[in-house]
């Protein structure tokens, strides 16, 4: 039995980044280790759907630190393995290898896993999920020689991914069950803007429908829709969601619900452990509410936070909610959560591609879009939503 004074479950961004605050606070050869399901050191994951699956960045490029770093520092860095079961009691970690790896403080960041599309065909060589770097390089290679894709899903992944298939001359079809793109965020006025942008990039769209089925001999060929419309295709991407990967923390002791259950800390129920990143359900102080953020600038900001909470500091998390995106040539930023907004002002023309939208409620902004502004717009956006103000919206 192995034992370290911090032990990180998870080799995802909260690991690279913790490990990189950790280093940057002076983290002396053998206090850290890292177990990771992933056979990759920690790298970037916005790329993935964007820069690599593009075929724009290289490996080298998205990694959070560079291998040697994990070495010269004395980090434990565990690839390919996998834990089953965490007892907390007695503050170890069981492998499913039958190793028990024990620890002073533990930080669970294991992050969460596509929602798959439970229909006939989706074995099928051609359909895949992106979630991880090998997903990205399973799907770049496969549309080397793809003429036509089908990406199924309306949100930021799917329209991403969506974009770079179109860039690259594969016929796209978006296949979503909402009528609009994007609308658990975007107003339909922006919706709209999107649909008729990529639209004009050769992008079609399947709304209100879903898949029935996926047929080919060996490989996707076509998938059937609900609406009995069959597409062809040499490739289907979902993007569909993700569930927190908690599984091993059944009988554990640590309270789970939609995600791990930590405080304004990141601490859970139990002293001394913390969660970060996709699987933690945390109690957002700016908003009052509890939430589960699936995005990389929350993996950032956890990880370094709880870094700091592992090296002695105690200060809760403060932090607004925060995405960005990367279609065709644009690029856009979203703070905050528009639930219950009762007013929306628009700045700019949003027949552009340069215009902001934020939502108010009870005269306080709290969410915030902006896309080719003025970057003052960029510095009030979280400004105004942390310090529960609507600046000079209204």
């Amino acid at each position: 039995m192995s034992k370290t004074r911090y032990l990180i479950l998870g080799g995802g961004m909260v690991a690279g980044y913790a490990a990189k605050e950790l280093i940057e606070r002076g983290l002396k050869a053998g206090e850290l280790a890292i177990l990771s399901m992933e056979h990759e050191i920690p790298y970037e994951r916005p790329p993935l759907s964007k820069g690599f699956l593009a075929g724009k960045d290289a490996e080298d490029a998205i990694r959070i630190n560079p291998l040697e770093k994990y070495s010269e520092k004395g980090i434990e860095l565990r690839l390919g393995c996998e834990a089953i079961a965490i007892d907390a009691r007695n503050k170890s970690v069981r492998l499913r290898s039958g190793d028990d790896v024990q620890f002073e403080k533990l930080l669970i960041a294991t992050g969460a896993s596509p929602l798959t599309l439970n229909v006939p065909g989706n074995d099928l060589q051609g359909f895949h999920y992106l979630r991880s770097l090998d997903d990205s390089k399973r799907i770049r290679i496969h549309t080397e020689k793809a003429k036509r894709a089908v990406v199924v899903g309306g949100g930021f992944i799917a329209m991403e991914t969506a974009s770079v298939f179109a860039s690259k001359g594969i016929g796209t079809t978006v296949v979503m069950r909402d009528e609009r793109v994007w609308k658990r965020f975007f107003t339909p006025q922006m919706s709209k803007f999107f649909e008729d942008y990529f639209a004009a990039r050769g992008v079609r769209f399947a709304r209100s429908t879903y898949v029935l089925d996926a047929r080919g001999n060996g490989t996707v060929a076509s998938v059937t829709l609900s609406g009995g419309k069959v597409v062809a295709c040499d490739v289907v991407v979902a993007g569909i969601g993700v569930r927190p990967v908690i599984g091993m923390l059944e009988d554990s002791g640590i309270e789970t619900g939609d995600g791990i259950m930590v405080n304004e800390f990141l601490e859970t129920n139990v002293p001394g452990i913390y969660a970060a990143g996709d699987a933690a359900n945390y109690h957002d102080t700016i908003f009052g509410k509890r939430r589960r953020v699936e995005h990389w600038d929350n993996a950032v900001s956890q990880g370094q936070h709880c870094a700091r909470t592992l090296a002695g500091e105690r200060a809760p998390f403060v932090h607004v909610p925060y995405f960005f995106s990367d279609v065709f040539d644009l690029s856009y930023e979203f703070w905050g959560d528009t639930e219950g907004a009762d007013q929306v002002v628009e700045r700019g023309d949003l027949s552009s591609s340069s215009f902001s939208v934020w939502w108010l409620k009870d005269k306080r902004l709290i969410g915030a879009f902006v896309m080719n502004r003025p970057d003052e717009e960029r510095q009030h956006a979280p400004e105004w939503i942390a310090s529960k103000t609507a600046g000079d919206l209204i």
